[in-house]
């Protein structure tokens, strides 16, 4: 049986939302989640988190175990889940016995016969964006309470935004990666060509857009090189 809401609660949440704001990475931020939402819902055995990419796909970035990874697939290759309805139509979805269950009858019969009988599909969301969905597995039909279904929701606020700031930290670490290696390629460029600082960082747009590299990319060919590739060399200006 879950937490129940309460003071006790709330100091859980409070101390495990520091822990996730402390990772700096997105996918370790994931993974520590998962990991943290057996302890806070112990009704689940196995935990997985789904996000959302471009196209529409969705892909586990982190989970407990194989079976949660297993379950998740399943969801992905037949299009029908509650993990995908959690993301796309509605924040909580709960089935208490898979075998029973109507909703996704192909996912619930594929999920049954791996020993799932139950499951609590919660959305990862901010106030900006949905990021995707707390996959919560239990073996036994009818493990979860309603008190568990409210604990999930609390944590689920408390992961995405652990998690969302992670990603924004990390694209930050990135972008600014990204600017100090184009700035060394500039460098490069300047002292093996004369060139000037808008000159060198003009060479690198036109090579990036006529190969179609990304700059940051090319940048770090240059820096490798101490040079621009063979075909730029002749002309660089």
């Amino acid at each position: 049986m879950g937490h129940e809401p309460g003071p006790e609660l709330a100091l859980i949440l409070a101390r495990v939302s520091r822990e996730l704001m402390q990772e700096p990475a997105g996918e370790a931020t994931a993974a520590r989640a998962a990991r943290r939402a057996l302890e806070i819902v112990p009704a689940a055995q196995h935990a997985s988190i789904s996000v959302r990419r471009r196209h529409e796909r969705v892909e586990t970035v982190a989970s407990t175990s194989s079976l949660a990874d297993t379950c998740d697939g399943f969801q992905y290759t037949l299009g029908e889940g509650p993990c995908l309805e959690a993301i796309w139509d509605d924040e909580v979805f709960v089935s208490d016995d898979l075998r029973a269950e109507q909703r996704w009858p192909r996912w619930c019969a594929r999920v049954a016969e791996s020993g799932i009988g139950s499951v609590l599909a919660v959305r990862l969301a901010t106030e900006r964006r949905t990021i995707g969905a707390l996959n919560l597995y239990a073996e036994p039909t009818h493990a979860f309470q309603d008190q568990d279904r409210d604990v999930a929701l609390l944590y689920a606020v408390h992961a995405a935004n652990a998690m969302s700031s992670a990603d924004a930290v990390e694209g930050l670490t990135t972008a600014m990666a990204s600017r100090h290696l184009i700035g060394v390629a500039q460098g490069i460029l300047m002292q093996r060509y004369d060139l000037g600082l808008e000159q060198a960082f003009e060479v690198l747009r036109r090579y990036s857009s006529h190969e179609n590299l990304k700059l940051r990319d090319l940048a770090r060919t240059v820096v490798e090189l101490g040079d621009l590739p063979t075909r730029s060399r002749a002309d660089p200006a």
